[in-house]
């Protein structure tokens, strides 16, 4: 309870408002600690509508679990964790004449002295208390209509496998999917990913799971830090020293000076003529080609050049841009034209343009929002077509290329950079309207003119 009469939620040094209740509601909402049913605030009175609303504010913020209980003796079955915000249950609905199959992206594993199952394309992970389910599940590995897996798994929970259903661990295969080996799940961009590197791209970015992220030191009290400088190997070493001399260069500068930008000055912001001169530099198509892909029959590909190395000249990576203080730039979501060399506005909420800058001062630990946060974006099919099982990885690889031609131009320009190591994927993902595995964030780099250091008075 706060002094102003309203109900707070605590945890880990923060607190979240979850406004006025009355003391009914309260008490009735105390129950949680143990576990209060679902059924018990369904209802349309006064007292079950505060409870409800009560719930739900928690549950936005992934603060309520759910728990699938034996009938028998109320011994846990199931524990849903939420992975994403506002996850809420809503079992599908499943006849007998309907057959499902485990989703080709789910995965069972053991955390601590738990089994869990997991996915990435699911708003929760489910928690298996119970090993006839975890055997149930197994055997959902191939298809089976849900008549012939009553016959055979007493263990059978219709909620389960309809919660299961809502959260794409399973999917409802029809006449025409065939096996359900493969391919789509309903949605044909499926199609070009590999588990791994669906797994590898939910659970490395905030926005689809609960877990820890950014500096948690998770192992400081298990081993030590390793050094900054890797051991010599044993043997006889051959001196460079001789060999070098002060690089010259434009290039060899830029390379020493670099450095990352945190804060930024926001009495006199990066102006539109210098992001225009940064982008061209940096990111603007060069030219374009057609060629014939290099197999029996295959397909015309088009092709482009840019100023930076990209895997099998892919360059499946865009530029989203959201402007905080830019001079001669309306604050708002853009998006890069890399072929035309424009930026086009995108329509999103200002609270959402908010909390996508708030994440990026937070991560950078810096004193205010940059002032133009660049969202590096993969869309995903453009090189995953031509390299499936190794698609994500040359497309980190080619984050980093991009990230270094930035710091290089920022850095030549006199203008401050940051190379941020999160991102919201859920997030990008409700702005712009493109789905999480079809065109998402794989990086993120904030510009702006940097703070000069303050001169000790």
């Amino acid at each position: 309870m706060q002094a102003d009469g309203s109900l707070a939620a605590a945890l880990g040094g923060y607190s979240i408002n979850l406004g006025q209740f009355s003391t009914a509601a309260i008490a009735r909402a105390g129950q949680l600690a143990t576990g209060l049913p679902l059924v018990s605030f369904a209802g349309k009175g006064a007292l079950a509508k505060q409870v409800h609303a009560l719930v739900q504010r928690l549950a936005r913020h992934g603060l309520v679990e759910y728990r699938l209980s034996s009938p028998r003796d109320e011994q846990d079955l199931v524990v849903i964790e939420p992975q994403v915000a506002e996850y809420w249950p809503q079992p599908a609905k499943l006849g007998n004449g309907d057959t499902i199959v485990l989703s080709r992206f789910a995965y069972l594993r053991r955390r601590g002295n738990e089994m869990v199952l997991e996915s990435p394309r699911a708003g929760a992970l489910f928690r298996i208390c119970d090993p006839a389910i975890a055997a149930t599940l197994a055997a959902l590995s191939r298809p089976w209509k849900i008549s012939t897996l009553r016959r055979h798994a007493a263990s059978l929970n219709l909620n389960l496998l309809g919660l299961l259903l809502h959260c794409q661990m399973l999917i409802k295969l029809t006449a025409k999917d065939g096996d359900g080996l493969r391919e789509n799940e309903g949605d044909g961009n499926l199609v070009l990913w590999d588990f791994h590197d669906l797994v590898f791209h939910t659970r490395s970015t905030e926005g689809r799971h609960a877990n820890p992220v950014g500096g948690s030191f998770t192992y400081a009290g298990v081993v030590p830090p390793l050094p900054a400088v890797r051991p010599p190997w044993p043997g006889k070493q051959i001196d460079l020293g001789k060999f070098f001399t002060k690089p010259a260069s434009p290039l060899a500068k830029l390379l020493r000076e670099r450095h990352s930008i945190r804060d930024f000055d926001d009495q006199h912001p990066v102006t539109l003529a210098e992001l225009a001169q940064f982008l061209g530099t940096t990111a603007r198509v060069l030219s374009e080609w057609k060629i014939r892909a290099d197999f029996d029959r295959g397909p015309e590909v088009t092709y482009s050049a840019r100023p930076y190395p990209s895997a099998g000249s892919a360059y499946e990576l865009e530029l989203y841009l959201a402007v905080s203080n830019c001079e001669g730039l309306a604050r708002g979501l853009y998006h890069y034209d890399a072929g035309s060399h424009a930026l086009v506005a995108i329509d999103v909420s200002a609270a959402q343009l908010q909390a996508l800058s708030m994440a990026a001062e937070f991560a950078m630990d810096a004193s205010g929002p940059p002032q133009v946060l660049i969202t590096i974006a993969a869309r995903f099919g453009r090189i995953s077509w031509k390299y499936s099982s190794i698609a994500y990885s040359l497309i980190l690889k080619d984050v980093g290329n991009l990230i270094q031609t930035f710091y290089l131009a920022a850095t030549e320009m006199g203008l401050g950079g940051c190379a941020i190591g999160t991102g919201n994927i859920d997030l990008f993902a409700r702005m712009t309207g493109l789905e999480f595995h079809v065109e998402g964030p794989v990086g993120q780099f904030a510009l702006g003119r940097g703070k000069k250091p303050a001169i000790p008075s």
